[in-house]
């Protein structure tokens, strides 16, 4: 027999079904959990694999870069400070 519990302005609530479905919720968000964490590690694991081939490290090809655009950046500012008419250099 299901048991009832009545709220007011006359909302009743299955208690059986109620307490079934937090239950499965519960259930289902560790479940969830757990293939969100197994995806993790495989994609981390996949993401170290790659790393591990490639020619150059992530940490230089982002060193060089780096340096490029200070050159690039240093260029384009004395380019831009030449083209300026009548400007005393302040250096």
């Amino acid at each position: 027999m299901a048991t009832y519990q009545k709220f007011m302005g006359g909302f009743e609530v299955n208690r059986g079904l109620l307490s079934t479905g937090v239950v499965l919720t519960g259930v289902g968000a560790l479940v969830g959990l757990a293939g969100t964490a197994i995806v993790g590690a495989a994609l981390l694991s996949a993401g170290r694999g790659w790393v591990r081939q490639l020619d150059t490290p992530p940490s230089e090809l982002a060193h060089r870069t780096l340096h490029q655009a200070r050159a690039a950046s240093l260029a384009g500012l004395e380019a831009w400070r030449a083209e300026q008419p009548g400007e005393v250099s302040h250096n």
